[in-house]
């Protein structure tokens, strides 16, 4: 029953991962078409509620699960600590938390019509959490 149990965790984890990446992959985007229209308030208004929407309906819910299932799945399993993969998977989700702090930090700014980031900064942000999403996979799946 044990390992029932893990899996569901499991399972819940790889979902809320999926959303939370779906909202990571898309919101710097946002953030480029915004930088793009800043000139037009009406659709930068527009950009503006979308990503908040997208940080709070989405991203902020599917990573505290994320997380949340992730302990779980440790508390279960504490020996997995102990293995480097996990190690560097930790390591790439800590970036990733970061990058989700930036992300929430820059759509405040850009609500309020302070663009710190360029149009290139934001394509250029916009592949972390491509970059981070083949050192986790690789860590999990292939445990180098």
């Amino acid at each position: 029953m044990n390992g029932v149990n893990y899996l569901w965790l499991k399972a819940g984890h790889v979902i809320a991962v999926i959303a939370w990446y779906a909202g990571l992959f898309y919101i710097f985007r946002l953030f480029v078409y915004h930088v793009q229209q800043r000139d037009q308030p009406e659709v930068a208004a527009t950009l503006a509620i979308m990503e908040r929407r997208l940080l709070r309906a989405i991203m902020l819910p599917a990573a505290v699960l994320s997380i949340l299932l992730g302990v779980a799945m440790l508390v279960k399993m504490p020996y997995l600590l102990g293995q480097p993969w996990m190690h560097a998977k930790l390591g790439a989700i800590a970036f990733l938390l970061g990058y989700h702090a930036l992300a929430a930090w820059v759509r405040v700014r850009f609500a309020a019509g302070d663009y710190v980031l360029s149009e290139r900064a934001c394509r250029i942000l916009n592949e972390v959490p491509t970059v981070l999403l083949f050192i986790i996979v690789i860590a999990v799946i292939v445990r180098p």
